[in-house]
């Protein structure tokens, strides 16, 4: 069925989606219109296309399936429309003497001759600029929305793909739909597929290949991977692109002599690479092995003597390895760093500090994250940066992160120590070493045995084993940390033994779960009651709950929905908001799950500005704003950061977060489901790594029989990475 009418009021309109309840007057009577209406003002004239429907509070309704906006005819219609605020600089009083002077030929004159409205009190030219390109826009804009409307694309997305292409974007998308995946951020090969498919796109189309082929590329990246090798990359096109392996063969030969993507040999295979990550990985190998073996300046440091003053000045005693690292820190350009806990990484860095300090030569401290960074400047008294901090990003305005530190203005320090750099991706690392001016010393420290980087590559471990640098690896545990079943348990886990489990007044417990429902039961019992009341603690702030795996009975999504209800439960004093099946609620520990490097923070207390937030940070939503539409979230008890409704996909509850997000942070308590873990995530690298983010306890809850198939997986999944072969082939190179 068709309606065909007048909007008269917006009863309610959800801006996150465009779902509207709107009453629709035609010439015969009132209609109830409830549906996606991307674009919708009242006054407007609006074709609907649904069916009546009958609902058990509100009565008679029309489901509208699509929609279509109608330019109003009468002058009442128009003046509704105009004084709407639909069109910029118009108001219910400049609206009403525009209809008084040009009628129902009102809206000719817009389209036609706009002008004439110079004619009426009030518009000048500038505002008459501004009347004509708010009017453009806003019809422009709602053609492509409709268009868009057909393919099942929401309002947010059609917003963000029309500021892109503006009045061009039906011509572009017509023309090819693969044009979304390469110029609007946040559209998916999937998303351009659907309409081209609804657009009847050959599957060959050399554009859906081009787009196809990229896009499997893109997810072998996501899996760490910096290459694929051709074969690999080929069959896996084909399976998802449904064609065959020729037709993939031939668009991958013009996407390499397009210069989109690089062949070369590795391991007597063929491999493909993105660019980005072939000029990095080249880039990260030239710049290394410069930085390792060109010249710097010689440091004249009595080190025995230097050691023993810094010994005796805090009364304690340094191991060998311990002072084989300070010392190697003065003649090296490159030295890596490696151990697990309580090896005494922090006192290494505090002494080559102490020796840098004393020759009065600048240290700057870094690490991936802003709680590891935190963290290293609590330890170390200084001052440490994010590395993107460092590295002095900024976010352009066509969404692109940039870095105005590199190699035309580079960090200005005798000596950069980066912490945590297991977490170190390919190309964060290139634009670190891009920024490190030649002479600079570079020292990276972290533990190989954790998960390696969320991003592609895998840095620290492939240079400890190119052999090239300097590397001291930590292995004995100090008498301090070994006090403690944390550090001992994860040495242990480490070498492939199991654990010592429940000693009595120790800080690393397993309590035994035989169902999912008896761990979820168990989990949210320790977080609620028994370790905040036994331990003092804050059940919110002070406990984490770290899972393998999202999606299960005992998963992330399921376990912050148990901890959310009995933690922080609904209250008539606590504003809510629900954003898809997530319901966010004052008082609640959330997650940013995205870098975003433009949205503003201001202290709390000082009320100093920034800007920035980061994947990984948590806080605690302080405020819901009703009306302002709008969340206000706590980071690090201080930086208060204020969300609108369209940026809570950047928000998740983290009562429980995967084992991943807590790379680079660490919790006072950490409380983990060992039970039901799919094989993939079954390794001990993510046992390890959850077990080492916890400083004072650490609770499992399963079985012994799953704790052990987890530590005794160590298979790591392989990355493919060239910089192995690309350090050997350089260094060859220089060599001869």
């Amino acid at each position: 069925m068709e309606i065909q009418g007048t909007i008269e009021e917006i009863i309610f309109r959800n801006d996150d989606n465009g779902y509207s309840i709107v009453t629709v007057a035609d010439q015969e009577q009132i209609h109830i219109v409830v549906g996606y209406m991307p674009v919708v003002s009242e006054g407007e004239m609006m074709r609907f296309i649904g069916e009546p429907t009958f609902h058990k509070t509100y009565g008679e309704q029309f489901k509208a399936s699509s929609c279509e906006v109608l330019e109003p005819t009468e002058e009442k219609g128009i003046l509704k429309y105009l004084a709407s605020g639909v069109i910029k600089g118009i108001g219910p009083a400049l609206a009403e003497r525009i209809v008084k002077k040009f009628g129902e030929d009102t809206l000719d004159v817009f389209k036609y001759n706009p002008e004439k409205l110079k004619s009426v009190q009030g518009i000048g030219q500038q505002k008459l600029n501004d009347i004509i390109a708010s009017y453009a826009d806003q019809r422009a804009m709602s053609d492509v929305v409709i268009f868009l409307q057909k393919f099942d694309i929401s309002l947010a997305y059609a917003t963000r793909i029309y500021k892109v292409f503006k009045e061009q974007t039906i011509k572009k998308i017509s023309e090819n739909p693969y044009v979304l995946v390469e110029e609007v951020k946040g559209i998916g090969f999937h998303m351009a597929d659907d309409i081209a498919v609804a657009m009847g796109v050959e599957k060959s189309s050399p554009y859906r290949l081009y787009s196809g082929i990229k896009h499997v590329l893109g997810l072998i990246v996501n899996q760490g991977h910096t290459f694929a090798y051709e074969a690999d990359l080929v069959a896996e096109a084909g399976r998802i692109l449904r064609v065959g392996e020729k037709e993939v063969r031939d668009e991958l030969t013009e996407l390499i002599i397009k210069g989109d993507l690089h062949r070369t040999m590795m391991d007597d295979q063929a491999a493909i690479y993105l660019m980005p990550y072939y000029n990095a990985e080249l880039n990260i190998t030239k710049k290394l092995l410069k930085l390792a073996f060109g010249a710097f300046d010689i440091i004249d440091v009595d080190h025995e003597e230097s050691l023993a003053a810094y010994e005796k000045d805090h009364d304690m005693t340094f191991a060998e390895n311990q002072k084989k690292a300070i010392m190697s820190s003065t003649d090296q350009g490159v030295m890596v760093i490696t151990g697990g806990p309580g090896t005494g990484k922090t006192t290494i860095i505090n002494g080559i500090i102490d020796v840098f300090h004393k020759k009065n030569l600048k240290v700057l401290l870094a690490a991936p994250t802003g709680r590891a960074a935190k963290r290293m400047s609590e330890a170390t008294g200084n001052e440490a940066k994010t590395l993107h901090r460092l590295l002095e990003y900024q976010y352009g305005e066509e969404g692109y992160l940039a870095f105005n530190k590199d190699a035309s203005d580079p960090l200005e320090g005798d000596l950069i120590i980066v912490d945590e750099a297991s977490m170190i991706d390919t190309l964060l690392m290139n634009h670190l070493i891009e920024a490190v001016a030649p002479g600079t010393r570079l020292i990276l420290v972290g533990d190989v045995d954790q998960l390696p980087a969320v991003g592609a590559g895998n840095i620290l471990k492939d240079m400890i084993g190119s052999q090239l640098f300097e590397t001291v690896v930590l292995e004995t545990i100090f008498r301090q940390a070994s006090e403690s079943m944390i550090v001992t348990n994860a040495h242990k886990i480490n070498h492939g033994e199991m654990p010592d489990l429940n000693a009595k007044d120790k800080d690393f417990y397993m309590l035994k779960a035989n169902s999912n429902n008896q761990v979820a039961k168990q989990i949210v019992s320790l977080c609620e009651s028994r370790l905040p009341n036994y331990y003092k603690l804050d059940a919110i702030k002070d406990i984490q709950v770290l899972c393998p795996m999202k999606s299960s009975p005992i998963g992330v999504h399921q376990l912050n929905k148990d901890l959310q209800a009995a933690l922080n439960p609904p209250h008539k004093k606590k504003a809510e908001r629900a954003f898809g099946d997530t319901i966010f609620r004052v008082g609640d520990k959330v997650m940013q799950i995205k870098n975003n490097y433009s949205i503003p923070w201001e202290e709390k207390y000082t009320f100093l500005k920034g800007e920035g937030v980061f994947n990984g940070d948590i806080g605690y939503i302080e405020h819901i704003d009703m009306n302002q539409k709008t969340i206000t979230v706590l980071y690090d008890e201080e930086k208060q950061v204020v969300y609108d409704w369209v940026q809570l996909d950047e928000l998740v509850l983290s009562y429980a977060v995967t084992v991943h997000k807590s790379q680079g942070s660490e919790f006072p308590v950490v409380v983990m489901p060992v039970f039901n873990v799919p094989p993939m995530l079954s390794h001990r690298n993510i046992l390890y790594t959850a077990i080492t983010r916890a400083r004072q306890l650490v609770v499992l809850v399963g079985t012994p029989y799953q704790l052990k198939n987890m530590i005794d997986n160590h298979h790591h999944q392989n990355r493919n990475s060239g910089l192995k072969a690309m350090f050997k082939m350089v260094k060859d190179a220089y060599d001869t």
